[in-house]
């Protein structure tokens, strides 16, 4: 399940997680919190779903639906937060991954400043694995991040707000593209070559759902996070050069590429005998 904005444009948001979710073989559920008018360069207008509403949609999943996985994406509102948290204390899924949007790519934006006390206070203690860029990072300790140490610091100062494990991604730092991982009790890096592209819009997104994706899935939580990362590195690496801003990532570049097996879309698999 996606608890999220909407992005018309399909590049963030609920669209990317619902595409990743599906690019992961898991089926993806979706309660949209803000509906958000942008695309690739520029953010036009954002409206607010009511608490109640938010609520309502995570109640008809949840009395109907199994759910192996929660990614959070924006939450603009302290009410917004509130009404989520109570409902993940209510249901308690297993497996609850929270992504601390703030900003939209092009810098507008997409949380209200006095929300990240609530933010703190209310939704990080629920994750199981919190994934701040490093300017989120830097918000949430208010503290400047300029270095690999500096991401580790801030990975253990923000575990002991209550999470279970932080991963403080360095898409924003110079140099290879670097996460930290802190699990409660040991730091891990994950590095790779950094991909020299402006199309990384939603790259946030997918990666946190391609963890809470794994997750689901039953994998380790640092086996998820390598995995998250391999399949990220690939979206920005075939990345969708649209629009008049910063693109998209190739969330079916595999699909796209090779299309389906003919097992697949035959039915051949299906119906095959011994």
């Amino acid at each position: 399940m996606s608890i999220a904005g909407s992005d018309c444009s399909g590049g963030a948001g609920i669209q990317a997680d619902l595409k990743t979710f599906s690019a992961h073989g898991v089926f993806g559920m979706s309660v949209i919190v803000s509906v958000v008018a942008e695309n690739t360069g520029r953010v036009i207008g954002i409206q607010d779903v009511s608490p109640d509403m938010i609520g309502k949609q995570m109640d008809a999943v949840f009395e109907d639906i199994e759910v192996d996985a929660v990614k959070v994406g924006m939450l603009s509102t302290p009410d917004c937060m509130e009404e989520v948290a109570q409902k993940l204390k209510y249901y308690h899924p297993a497996n609850i991954v929270v992504d601390p949007v703030m900003y939209a790519k092009n810098g507008c934006p997409l949380m209200e400043p006095d929300a990240i006390e609530t933010l703190i206070g209310t939704v990080i203690p629920l994750a199981d694995v919190l994934t701040p860029n490093i300017p989120e990072a830097e918000k949430i300790i208010r503290t400047k991040i300029g270095s690999i140490t500096d991401m580790e610091e801030a990975a253990k100062e923000i575990c002991a707000m209550g999470c279970r494990a932080v991963v403080v991604k360095g898409g924003h730092a110079a140099g290879n593209a670097a996460d930290v991982l802190f699990d409660g009790e040991e730091i891990c890096h994950f590095d790779t070559v950094r991909i020299d592209t402006k199309n990384t819009h939603g790259t946030g997104c997918t990666f946190s759902a391609a963890v809470a994706s794994q997750l689901a899935r039953g994998v380790n939580l640092r086996e998820a996070v390598q995995k998250a990362k391999d399949y990220v590195t690939m979206a920005i690496e075939h990345s969708l050069d649209i629009g008049k801003g910063c693109g998209p990532t190739h969330h079916f570049w595999h699909l796209y590429q090779y299309g389906l097996m003919e097992e697949q879309y035959s039915g051949k698999e299906r119906g095959s005998t011994k």
